[in-house]
């Protein structure tokens, strides 16, 4: 039995987890895990054993100075809770690691036996791949479970994808099969510009998951992140006529295949999440919502086309834009690999390559 001394009775606990590695890519998934624990002051009540899960040999540890004593920093995986007051108070217990090199249903059952002890009511699973989608469109988040009923009541895809899987698909199975309700959000990356950090994959990943567990986030800086690193993009990318003409025909493709979700469900989404941020009592500990950009989401919606689109950005962003890659068309049935991608809603881990996948 895991004893957790110190940590209090939680509030209708969510658990949000995020692995570095193959499923993660532009660190996107963990950088928003990242976000939640720094904006929100998580602290961190347990850590599992680096020696069961982990080959050194492929993560390293890390020797530091502190005060002039050298001290090691051991790959793992922690946990961490934030109590959030408000007038609907829910706590959320973030869980920040690497995907483990060995032993996964082991990781998973002691993963479990935390949510078990904490009354853990739901556990949400984020995630990053590799996709044929234009940076200059909203980011795809898919939301897949393989809990029917919960597909149905949370308007989710139900996975139906068969291959190679990281551990966010074999834990994800884990919750299932314990009789935990369990999420997977996934974001798709451009795969022409894969490096990270990518903070537009990052914000999307929170607005969906503000979205799923009906909380505002604090985004901080994230949205002005997002547009300068958008506008580092469209800098390089106008630079190379080959990449500008891929990217012409990824947005395309990506307009003609939304075309007909341009309405309705989308845009009441994003105008209840205005909304929420603007409504006082919202705000952690209660104080008041926050609107971004003068009461506008971090993109805005052209109301003419129905579709997203961002701002002027104000500061460069990143360093390079690789060349054109090609992936599978997202919906075709693949899993996350290192050139994989997977199907989007119009809403709006990676190896070293920082690729990955989502079963849907």
């Amino acid at each position: 039995m895991i004893e957790l001394e110190g940590v209090p009775e939680l509030i209708d606990p969510v658990m949000v987890a995020a692995f570095e590695g193959w499923n993660d890519a532009g660190d996107a998934a963990s950088t928003a895990v990242a976000h939640l624990d720094r904006e929100w002051k998580g602290e961190v009540f347990a850590a599992l054993d680096a020696e069961d899960y982990y080959d050194f040999q492929v993560n390293r540890p890390t020797v530091f100075l502190d005060n002039g004593v050298r001290k090691i920093t051991w790959p793992t995986t922690r946990l961490s809770v934030v109590r959030i007051g408000g007038d609907k108070p829910r706590d959320l217990v973030l869980v920040r690691g690497i995907e483990p090199s060995m032993r996964w249903r082991s990781f998973c059952n002691e993963l479990l036996a935390f949510a078990h002890e904490l009354g853990v009511e739901m556990v949400v699973i984020l995630g990053a791949l590799l996709g044929d989608t234009p940076h200059t469109r909203p980011v795809p988040v898919s939301g897949v479970t393989s809990d029917p009923d919960l597909a149905r009541t949370m308007d989710l895809e139900e996975t139906r994808y068969e291959g190679p899987t990281g551990i966010v698909g074999i834990l994800q199975e884990a919750c299932t099969h314990a009789g935990v309700p369990a999420v997977s959000l996934w974001a798709a990356v451009p795969h022409y510009v894969s490096q990270p950090p990518n903070p537009k994959a990052t914000l999307a990943l929170l607005n969906r998951l503000e979205d799923l567990i009906g909380l505002r986030i604090p985004l901080g800086d994230l949205p002005e992140d997002a547009r300068a690193w958008q506008l580092g993009v469209d800098q390089l990318a106008a630079e190379d006529s080959e990449v500008a003409e891929y990217v012409q025909t990824l947005e395309e493709a990506r307009d003609t295949a939304e075309l007909p979700e341009a309405s309705g469900e989308a845009i009441a989404r994003e105008f209840e999440r205005y909304l929420r941020r603007r409504e006082p009592g919202t705000g952690p500990g209660g104080g008041p919502g926050v609107a971004t950009e003068g009461g506008d989401s971090p993109f805005l919606r052209d109301t003419g086309s129905g579709r997203t689109r961002p701002p002027k950005p104000e500061r460069p962003g990143p360093e390079s834009v690789p060349g054109p890659g090609s992936a599978p068309e997202p919906g075709a049935g693949t899993e996350p690999s290192s050139e994989g991608t997977t199907e989007g809603s119009a809403e709006d881990s990676s190896d070293e390559s920082g690729s990955g996948d989502a079963e849907s």
